[in-house]
């Protein structure tokens, strides 16, 4: 069999080389739009002055009266408009009105913005600041055509013009987004909730995950059924598995309390959900019983696939069942345990429903996520809600260098 020529074969890996990467262009160009498209936009608002007002562009706005009757010839009226900059604080400019009068009216004196080019009337009316009012007065006397003709005022329409600059558009940065936020006094304590919140129900989602799998890893009658019901609090929907915690845990009429005082374990009822810091615990020990069944699935799985041979050779031995655990079941759920814990860490820091759900980021549960929230809507700026977001990503980003360094780390060892 004759060997192809270095060149030929270096024609032919390139070949295959653009037509691998013909072939993954299009998941590329989708996972930029659906992805880093997103994440950049978010980089780009966190250093940009925008509030919620800015989405909306400032406009220039006219309103159309005729102030006085012209009912007979020789009648005397004005022409009001009305203008205003839609915008609070964001300047126009170069705003123009252009409007058609109406036949067999006679304008009197103009102002010396307008012009008039047969019935249009066209005026200059300049640069405007934001929140700019003024009305212009357009004198105009009643003719005998106008009077005998069926001409209304009211039909004609005003156009107004301008030029706005977007905020978002343009190149005004300012870091003021990431001051306002590290230099706001409960920036510490939402941050320390945050951790608390993901560390502890990260961790403690494994752990009652890896109990459940143990315990349902053995055979017994009704083994199917309890699996199933384990599966519930992740499936529910959540706002309505919050709704029956918070009912459960309400301290007037929720039967946690009502039980806990019928034992005599406490005398006044206890408020889960509005003290610190058990509404921290509560919110995270909601996390836990919530989302173990997921930890469950994917360890009871990893269990399934254990060799049973070695746990025979182990009881021969004379084995504790905590060695066993110990020596022989837990290396072989070290993989996917770590995978776990990463996953569960991404989501958590992520959360947000359940938090604002259960508590709305009330008595010490504010946390990071809740925050963005209250900035961009609750506050209605929207350059700080974007710059809570980007200290989340680089936490999380932080986090996973540090994961995957200790994981490396690790198989080197």
């Amino acid at each position: 069999m004759t060997e192809l020529p270095p060149k030929a074969i270096g024609a032919l890996q390139r070949q295959e080389t653009r037509l691998a990467w013909g072939m993954l262009a299009p998941s590329i160009i989708s996972v930029a739009l659906i992805v880093i498209l997103p994440l950049l936009a978010i980089f780009w608002i966190s250093i940009k002055p925008v509030e919620l007002a800015d989405l909306r562009p400032p406009t220039p706005l006219a309103r159309e009266a005729l102030r006085g009757k012209l009912n007979v010839a020789g009648d005397v009226a004005n022409i009001e408009y009305r203008l205003r900059n839609s915008h609070s604080t964001r300047p126009l400019a170069s705003v123009e009105l252009i409007d058609q009068i109406p036949e067999g009216l006679a304008l009197g004196e103009l102002d010396p913005r307008c012009d008039l080019v047969g019935a249009s009337l066209r005026c200059d009316l300049g640069d405007w600041d934001g929140g700019h009012r003024e009305r212009l007065r357009i004198p105009v006397t009643a003719t005998e055509s106008f009077v005998a003709g069926e001409t209304d005022v009211r039909e004609s329409v005003a156009l107004v013009t301008g030029d706005s600059d977007n905020v978002l558009a343009n190149l005004q940065f300012t870091v003021k987004n990431f001051v306002r936020i590290f230099e706001a006094r409960d920036f510490w304590s939402v941050l320390w909730a945050t951790v608390f919140y993901t560390v502890f129900g990260t961790i403690g989602a494994l752990v009652v995950g890896l109990f459940a799998a143990l315990l349902l890893n053995k055979s017994f009658a009704g083994r199917g059924l309890l699996r199933g019901l384990f599966l519930f609090p992740y499936v529910a929907p959540v706002i309505a598995v919050a709704f029956t915690w918070v009912t459960l845990f309400d301290p007037f009429s929720g039967s946690a309390n009502a039980m806990l005082q019928q034992m005599g374990m406490t005398e006044n009822p206890i408020n889960f959900f509005g003290e610190r810091p058990l509404a921290l615990i509560m919110v995270t020990v909601f996390e836990i019983w919530r989302y173990f069944p997921l930890s469950f699935l994917f360890i009871l799985a990893r269990m399934q696939s254990v060799d049973s041979d070695m746990f025979e050779a182990a009881d021969m031995d004379g084995a504790s069942p905590f060695q066993k655990f110990r020596y022989l079941l837990l290396p072989q759920l070290l993989g996917i345990l770590s995978v776990l814990f990463l996953l569960r860490f991404i989501w958590t820091f992520n959360k947000f429903d359940d938090i604002f759900l259960l508590t709305g980021g009330n008595a010490g549960t504010r946390t990071l996520t809740v925050n963005v929230y209250e900035q961009a809507f609750a506050v209605s700026d929207i350059g700080a809600g974007a710059a809570v977001a980007v200290v989340i990503f680089c936490c999380l980003l932080i986090f996973s260098l540090f994961y995957f360094w200790a994981l490396r780390h690790e198989e080197e060892l």
